[in-house]
């Protein structure tokens, strides 16, 4: 390599960290180290770069250059291939065999192209191609099964969540460095034992499916008693997957064994078996070969959450079920019902996970800016003694007396004041409140309407969760951190004081959507997709595997030694 190369290089990795000079582990210029914070003498320390290449380490190191992830690894392993060659054999048919299995994790085949890699393989792999080829299908494997295909928060406005993934170099030098590269691909994947038996229902779900030509099923609900041709298609179509039901009578007529024959359907595929073919039964029946959707949402939805521990002490609370549990060792300690944010994009619910740090006894309620402006700021303009259990403060927290105020001045844009409820029996927030700090301000707590816990759909709040046993609750996350828990958080509650109780091990808090999910016994239960999310996840999962077919991204046919 001439000098004049070599200082080109050195100039482009200034401008581009991730340039050519960077794969090739040349040296920063002073300028260069300074641009990127580091100290000159950590930079001088190091071993002084190597200068002369092949031109076979010129192509793979210009091949990878702007992809971070091969460009991480190629530079550090030297520009060496790692499957190439009999020493490479283990590792691409371990990639081979993963990616084959990627029906059964609910991911597109195409993304993947299998065939390409067994075509490859049987050549042997000798050619830069084969090797990126490889590399770029084991990048993609992973990064899809540690951390789902999708980025959660570009799919819906409700969806914080924040994956959490391994290096995409860190990956690839694990792979090289492990015996057992099978083995190591392997265990790439979600450890939850839950995303196992999704995986094992989505299998089971396969088989559900009617040959073609069989009459589908009219929309609607029908039950025993009820007759007509549509009950006769029912029976047919059950029929056709093996469920069979002879006619008491009438095969027009909704009898018994075609009732049990519903149930059996609804059993397999993992819904109520109540025996009565509603709109979810007949969607499920009429449906043409394609995975079940909600299993392949619940399926993406464990891997964006594949860092998280899943064997850990943790609050998890399934919106569509409005339900919160602790777990303990994957398994429930204690749940409740919740009431969670009303299905309005202004007030739903978010996803994500944050942990949770102290719980509050006679919380005083801070009402939210959103809610201030729009519900009570009108009524203050029309009387100034509305809403008169809430005290109206400045921005230093003082109480300012309303008789002070001329509340007809001010719009939502530029009202100046908060307003904040003192601790009481009728607070909104009720006797006890528990924090997690998060940027969406949702937080779990008691209320005192009671009477909303008794309703089967529970979306009525503003976006916070509210909770069915606050008490309870409270004792048990209190379990383990104080002597007494009982008796601590009663003696803060009687105090009638807001008091804080601080979690001396902070506990991991989840806001999960899953529409589809096992319960203790494995069995797959079945929940509204209340807020619509998992329509849009599944389109864009369905968005992503066309653009796979259409285009792998992983032609290197051009590369050729």
């Amino acid at each position: 390599m001439s000098l004049v190369a070599l200082f080109e290089m050195i100039r482009a990795m200034v401008v581009a960290p991730l340039s050519v000079a960077a794969v090739l582990g040349l040296g920063m210029a002073p300028q260069a180290a300074a641009a990127q914070g580091l100290e000159t003498a950590s930079i001088s320390a190091l071993p002084a770069p190597r200068l002369l290449f092949s031109e076979r380490e010129m192509q793979l190191a210009e091949a990878v250059a702007h992809d971070p992830g091969l460009a991480d690894f190629y530079g550090s392993n030297g520009l060496k291939p790692v499957f190439l060659g009999p020493e490479g054999a283990a590792r691409r048919q371990a990639v081979i065999a993963a990616v084959e299995q990627a029906a059964s994790h609910g991911l597109p085949l195409a993304r993947y192209r299998p065939d390409l890699l067994a075509g490859l393989a049987q050549n042997g792999g000798d050619t830069l191609a084969e090797e990126l080829t490889f590399a770029r299908v084991f990048d993609r494997w992973a990064h899809d099964l540690t951390g789902g295909v999708l980025d959660p928060q570009k799919v819906d406005p409700g969806i914080k969540r924040k994956v959490e993934r391994p290096a995409a170099g860190d990956l690839l030098r694990g792979l090289v460095a492990s015996d057992d590269p099978a083995g190591f691909i392997a265990r790439l994947g979600p450890s939850d034992p839950r995303y196992g038996q999704l995986r094992q229902a989505l299998a089971a779900s396969a088989p559900l499916v009617a040959p073609p030509g069989t009459p589908r099923v009219p929309e609607g609900s029908w039950r025993l008693g009820d007759s007509g041709p549509a009950v006769q298609a029912l029976r047919t179509r059950l029929a056709a997957m093996g469920f069979d039901a002879v006619p008491e009578a009438s095969a027009e007529v909704f009898d018994a064994p075609l009732a049990i024959a519903v149930a059996r359907f609804q059993a397999q595929a993992g819904m109520g078996a109540d025996g009565i073919a509603g709109p979810r039964t007949v969607a499920r029946l009429n449906r043409n070969g394609e995975a079940d959707p909600a299993l392949l949402v619940a399926l993406e939805r464990m891997r964006w959450m594949n860092g998280a521990d899943p064997m850990a002490r943790q609050v998890w609370v399934n919106l569509p079920e409005f339900t919160a549990r602790i777990l303990q060792d994957g398994q429930e300690v204690f749940s409740t019902r919740v009431v969670i944010g009303k299905a309005d994009p202004e007030y739903e619910t978010p996803e994500f996970s944050e942990t949770m740090k102290y719980i509050v006894a006679n919380p005083r309620w801070n009402v939210p800016r959103s809610i201030t402006v729009k519900e009570y700021l009108p009524r203050l303009q029309a009387n100034r003694n509305a809403v008169g259990h809430l005290d109206v403060v400045d921005g230093a927290g003082r109480v300012i007396s309303r008789d002070r105020i001329d509340f007809r001045k001010y719009t939502a844009s530029n009202f100046p004041y908060r307003m904040r409820q003192k601790p009481s029996d009728d607070n909104a927030l009720g006797q006890v409140k528990f924090m997690f700090p998060n940027p969406w301000n949702i937080y779990l707590h008691d209320t005192p309407t009671k009477h909303l816990f008794n309703q089967s759909s529970r979306a009525y709040s503003h976006g916070c969760i509210r909770i069915g046993r606050p008490i309870d609750l409270a004792h048990e996350l209190l379990a383990g951190q104080v002597g007494n828990p009982e008796a601590t958080f009663q003696k803060a509650l009687r105090s009638g004081q807001e008091s804080f109780l601080n979690l001396r091990q902070p506990i991991p808090v989840h806001l999960v959507y899953f529409t589809a999910f096992p319960d203790a016994d494995g069995q797959i239960r079945r929940f509204p997709d209340i807020y619509g999310r998992d329509a849009q996840v599944h389109a864009a999962l369905t968005a992503s595997a066309e653009r796979a077919a259409r285009d792998s991204g992983l032609d290197f046919g051009d590369l050729r030694d």
